[in-house]
C-alpha cells in the first residue's frame, strides 16, 4: 500500500524543515522529501543570522519577528544552541552615521527596537570594533545567530520526534496529486509544497521558466575557531550594508551614501560586496558576501572578491586571527520585483521560494504564512 501524508514538502533546505515543523506542530501528517543525502545548498551556506532589522517595515518585518519567536522556540526544543547577542551597525564616515541616526530616529515610530550609541557605546557592546575613525553605531537587541550547518543539520532528527517522515535522497520525480513520485516509490498526500531553492529545472520547468526568478551566487570565508574561547558579541555590519538592506530604504540620507559608495568604491560596486560578521557554533568568525546574479552560475570563484571582502572588514573588524581556513560560494534563488515567490502550478501544490537571502529570517514566519493561506 502507498504511504500517505496529508502534506508532503519538497526541499530540505531551511524553508522546508519550517513548513515540515509549521504543519506537523497543527497536528497534520508530513512528510518531507529531500534529493539530496544531506542538505548542502544555500540553508547552510550563509552567516546564520536571524536579521529582522533588515527587514523593510510593515508586513516583511512583522514576519521576520514572528519568525524569530518561532525559531527560539524551536532550538529551546530540539536543544540546539544560538548566540543571542544582537547586532550592531558601525559607522566609519558622516554619511553612515547620518543613515543610521536617521533610521534610529524613525525605527520606534515602525516597529523596530533599537537605538545610535556614539563611539564609547559601541566599544562597551563590542570588543572586536575597530575604535579608530568609529563615528558610532546603530545597536538592536533583537538580531541573533545560529550555526547554520548545525542546525540545519540537526533539525530533522527533531522533526522526526514530531512524527514527520524523513526522506532523503529522494528526488522527487513528478506530483499529480494525490500522487507523488520520489525515489524510495509513491506518496499520497492532499497538500505539496514546494521549497526547492534555486532548483528550476525539475518540477514545473515551464513555470519557472516564465517566473522572473534568477540566482544570486555569493562569496564567503570563515576562519578558523579563534582562540582561548574569544566572543565576537554582537554580529557585525557596517556601512557598505546600508545599501542592501530594504530597512534602511526609509532613510533620505542614504542617497548621499550611495553616490560616495560608487564613487569611491566602484569595486565594491561591480560585485555588489558589503560586509557582514558572524560567528558560529564553534568560535569561528564568518564573513562576507558578494552577489553575482544570472541562472547560469559561474562555478569558478573568483579570489579578487575574497580579497576585496577582507580589505573591508579589516577597516572596522578586529580579530585575533583573520587567518581564513575555508572558503565556498552559496547559491540561492531570488526575484528582482518580490520578497518571496509563490505559485500554484496545479490544485493543492503551492511553491514557496526566493526569499531572497533572508531563508534564515524569514522562514519560519513564512511558512506560518503559507499555512494560513491554505488554510492548515
Amino acid at each position: 500500500m502507498p504511504r500517505r501524508a496529508k502534506v508532503a514538502v519538497i526541499g530540505g533546505g531551511i524553508l522546508g524543515l519550517a513548513h515540515a515543523y509549521v504543519a506537523a506542530r497543527r497536528g497534520h501528517s508530513v512528510v518531507l522529501c529531500e534529493r539530496g543525502r544531506a542538505t548542502t545548498g544555500a540553508s547552510i551556506r550563509n552567516f546564520g543570522m536571524i536579521w529582522p532589522i533588515g527587514q523593510p517595515s510593515g508586513e516583511m518585518h512583522r514576519m521576520a519577528l514572528r519568525s524569530r519567536e518561532i525559531w527560539l522556540e524551536v532550538l529551546r526544543a530540539a536543544r540546539l544552541p544560538h548566540l543571542p547577542t544582537g547586532s550592531l551597525h558601525v559607522a566609519y564616515h558622516d554619511d553612515e552615521a547620518d543613515v543610521l541616526r536617521e533610521f534610529a530616529g524613525i525605527a520606534p515610530r515602525v516597529g523596530y527596537e533599537c537605538e545610535w550609541l556614539d563611539p564609547s557605546g559601541v566599544i562597551e557592546r563590542s570588543g572586536a570594533v575597530q575604535p579608530k575613525g568609529l563615528k558610532g553605531g546603530l545597536w538592536s537587541a533583537t538580531e541573533f545567530t545560529v550555526d547554520p550547518r548545525l542546525v540545519v543539520a540537526r533539525l530533522p532528527e527533531y522533526l522526526a520526534e514530531l512524527g514527520v517522515a524523513l526522506h532523503f535522497g529522494s528526488a522527487v520525480t513528478h506530483i499529480d496529486l494525490p500522487w507523488i513520485e520520489l525515489g524510495v516509490g509513491s506518496y499520497e498526500a492532499d497538500v505539496a509544497i514546494l521549497c526547492i531553492g534555486d532548483d528550476f529545472e525539475t518540477l514545473f520547468p515551464d513555470l519557472f521558466r516564465v517566473s522572473g526568478l534568477t540566482r544570486c551566487k555569493l562569496q564567503m570565508m570563515r576562519t578558523a575557531p579563534q582562540s582561548g574561547g574569544w566572543q565576537l558579541g554582537p554580529s557585525l555590519a557596517a556601512g557598505l550594508t546600508l545599501r542592501f538592506y530594504k530597512a534602511f530604504q526609509m532613510c533620505t540620507t542614504l542617497s548621499k551614501l550611495k553616490e560616495r559608495v560608487a564613487r569611491e568604491k566602484p569595486e565594491y560596486e561591480k560585485y555588489l560586496i558589503h560586509v557582514l560578521v558572524s560567528q558560529t557554533a564553534d568560535g569561528a568568525i564568518t564573513l562576507g558576501d558578494s552577489h553575482q546574479y544570472g541562472v547560469c552560475v559561474d562555478i569558478f570563484d573568483r579570489p579578487e572578491i575574497d580579497e576585496l571582502i577582507l580589505r573591508e572588514a579589516e577597516t572596522f573588524l578586529q580579530l585575533p586571527d583573520f587567518h581564513i581556513a575555508e572558503r565556498w560560494h552559496g547559491v540561492c534563488s531570488t526575484h528582482a520585483e518580490k520578497p518571496f515567490f509563490e505559485a500554484e502550478p496545479a490544485a493543492g501544490v503551492h511553491i514557496v521560494t526566493a526569499p531572497g537571502g533572508s531563508g534564515m529570517t524569514l522562514s519560519f514566519g513564512l511558512a506560518e504564512r503559507t499555512m494560513a493561506g491554505l488554510g492548515l
